[in-house]
């Protein structure tokens, strides 16, 4: 990384770098104990220890401080999957300065000296810089080895038990994207005013993950919804779940490949109740209309989707109108929310720097134990001649009298910030909020320095691609086109999505003809029945959507896929 990108780099993400000063708090976090073999010891002012129920790496490393101070010398200490520091080695029995638990950080190289370290929560971060590119590497391995720990050994009543809850060791990044050169403009002439989902596109314009992955990474920053469902009140709850909702677009400025078109029976699912405490499935329920449906689940909320979209080509930009809705269910409370996702607009498409911007207000409705509650999140649209900041959001939380509760501010791309309402003063249509001091409630995780090498991809969706033993036959990590795409190998992936297409075309044809003569013949044609979802009305409403049939982990468990179909 050049100099001018490391101190650009260095600006923005100092806001979220935890410094000396906040640190002093001395808390600290219990961690997991770690096996690790011996190694030697690299690096003149490192120094490692290895035993067989811990591992123990310590040395002095420089710490990002702050603008005034810069980088500071402290001594860091990792132990029992926990990164703690001090300022010298005589308060190492004493409470830490500060520390981060490894179990769900994310690690970040930034330049042959430095990497940066986020806690899972992103409250607290890590800015280190050490004196050689072989020391940082040190560090680097050991803290991703910690990651990757079996949990600690517990004492209960006068006896050891060991509790094995294996963390597993997942990637942090895809293969570089090769450069195959194509022109859009003789691609895109042909489909302006057209819906882009029904053309055969080449997978030059692709990333290498499937919508339904691209539906989960909605469930990124779940750690927001666990603080969401801690919440009594529920007028802060609603607060945190609208910006839960606002994460889902976190990377949306950067992300201008499409994910691959789902195949009609084509599932995807992501079990990360090891280190995210959640696991979803999704499935392909339709395919004239397209139609996804996802159910995800913890122990302390469930969420269900059915996500549909139409997409226009206008000439000099794509928009794209998301179809269908999500829900959001806290069983502890009875409270359920609804939302719809906003309209996104891919600009310059044909000339210039493509540029993603998102636009209109997102409403949030609450039923159940929390009906009455609303939250009315607008997604201002850029203009050259506006005041707003670009990608704004302003919000509003709403009680069952319609009065304002908590608002919320930033940007669809950085962060969201919640503040109580103090008092409301003004007409009714135009108030005017006083409120108390705001607090984040979702900050993005900065990207790799690289990330733009490969799709720019965040760490967890890197992640969900990555191959897997013991999911369904129809799982998107087994789609070969998809498989070649990230390998590199781009012919190969091209031939394979022209010949999984004309399958499923020949498919649908057959079962066309099927019906047709079953109508001939005065006989009734079955539709189309998914896997692992039903299609029914909601609960309270009049509306139908497709839920999950609850017995996908059930078949995973057993090994029973005998009645998925055929469809790579």
């Amino acid at each position: 990384m050049s100099g001018e990108r490391a101190h650009h780099r260095q600006r923005r993400n100092s806001s979220s770098m935890s410094t000396d000063s906040a640190n002093d708090s001395r808390s600290s976090s219990p961690g997991n104990k770690v096996r690790l073999s011996q190694r030697k010891r690299r690096g003149r002012s490192t120094n490692r220890t290895a035993s067989e129920s811990s591992t123990q790496m310590k040395g002095w490393l420089l710490k990002w401080t702050n603008y005034v101070k810069g980088y500071q010398r402290r001594w860091f200490v990792l132990s029992n999957g926990v990164l703690s520091y001090y300022l010298d080695q005589s308060e190492v029995h004493q409470a830490a300065r500060g520390s981060i638990t490894l179990k769900a950080a994310v690690i970040e190289h930034v330049d042959p000296c430095t990497f940066a370290i986020t806690d899972g929560s992103n409250l607290q971060s890590f800015r280190i810089r050490a004196e050689t590119e072989v020391e940082r590497e040190t560090w680097i391995t050991s803290l991703e080895l910690a990651k990757c720990s079996k949990m600690q050994t517990i004492d209960k009543v006068n006896s050891v038990s060991t509790d094995v809850q294996m963390i597993r060791c997942r990637r942090t990044r895809v293969p570089d994207k090769p450069n195959y050169p194509l022109s859009l403009w003789t691609l895109m002439k042909n489909c302006i005013g057209k819906d882009l989902s029904k053309i055969p596109m080449p997978i030059n314009f692709n990333e290498p993950i499937s919508m339904l992955q691209r539906l989960v990474e909605d469930y990124e920053y779940s750690d927001v919804l666990d603080i969401a469902a801690s919440c009594s009140d529920e007028c802060e709850q609603l607060a945190y779940l609208a910006a839960f909702t606002v994460s889902a677009y976190a990377t949306a400025e950067s992300r201008i490949n499409k994910p691959f078109n789902p195949l009609l029976g084509e599932t995807y699912e992501c079990d990360r109740t090891d280190d995210l405490g959640w696991r979803c499935l999704t499935e392909q329920v339709s395919h004239h209309p397209p139609i996804t449906a996802l159910h995800c689940e913890s122990k302390e909320w469930i969420s269900w989707q059915e996500f549909s979209l139409t997409s226009k080509f206008r000439g000099k930009y794509l928009q794209v109108n998301p179809v269908g809705g999500a829900y959001v269910s806290f069983p502890t409370t009875g409270r359920r929310y609804f939302y719809r996702r906003v309209t996104t607009t891919v600009n310059n498409i044909i000339v210039g720097k493509l540029w993603v911007d998102l636009e209109g207000q997102l409403e949030i409705v609450g039923s159940n134990a929390a009906k009455g509650f609303k939250c009315i999140l607008n997604y201002i649209p850029y203009s050259y001649f506006g005041r707003e900041l670009q990608r704004s959001i302003k919000g509003v939380v709403l009680n069952r009298n319609n009065e304002a509760k908590w608002l919320l501010r930033g940007t669809w791309n950085d962060k969201i910030e919640i503040a109580p309402v103090l008092h409301t003063s003004g007409p009714t249509k135009n108030p005017n909020y006083t409120a108390g001091a705001y607090k984040v409630a979702w900050q993005r995780r900065p990207a790799a320095p690289d990330s733009d090498r490969y799709y720019n991809l965040p760490v967890f969706a890197c992640q969900l691609n990555e191959p897997e033993e013991g999911v369904a036959p129809t799982d998107s990590r087994l789609r070969p086109d998809q498989r070649y795409m990230e390998e590199g190998a781009w012919d190969e992936a091209n031939r394979e999505k022209l010949r999984l297409e004309e399958k499923q075309r020949a498919v649908r044809k057959q079962q066309e003809q099927k019906e047709k003569q079953a109508i001939a013949e005065g006989r009734s044609y079955p539709a189309y029945e998914p896997m692992w979802f039903k299609r029914e009305r909601v609960e309270g409403g009049t509306q139908f959507m497709h839920v999950s049939k609850n017995t996908y982990w059930q078949a995973k468990e057993a090994q029973d896929w005998s009645g998925c179909p055929n469809i790579f």
